[in-house]
């Protein structure tokens, strides 16, 4: 796996309730753990540092969607159900540069 990447995985709920299986975008891949970021289809919500998907091939999304990078999370590597597909160069670069932003590390 590589950041970039769009993965399954069991989604925790920000008040720890439960989860549900959602795609999110690979940001970190260590040896134990993967660093992810919520895909959601819930337009209205977008925030500056979302980024919106359309569905292609290559993504192997269903809907158009929005990279939430403000939400991410760490979890274990044997939580991955599997690969849906991978963003584009481009895309990945958009994404650095917005968690720049949101981690405030330009300051």
């Amino acid at each position: 796996m590589k950041k970039g990447d769009i993965v399954l995985i069991p989604f925790p709920f920000t008040d720890l309730t439960g989860n549900k299986n959602r795609p999110a975008i690979l940001l970190i891949d260590s040896d134990e753990d993967v660093t992810v970021a919520f895909i959601s289809t819930q337009l209205h919500w977008k925030e500056d540092t979302d980024i919106l998907l359309s569905p292609n091939e290559q993504n192997g999304l269903k809907k158009q969607s929005l990279v939430r990078l403000s939400k991410f999370a760490t979890i274990d590597k044997s939580l991955v159900l599997g690969k849906l597909g991978e963003l584009d160069a481009n895309t990945v670069k958009n994404i650095n540069i917005n968690l720049k932003k949101i981690l405030k590390l330009d300051e």
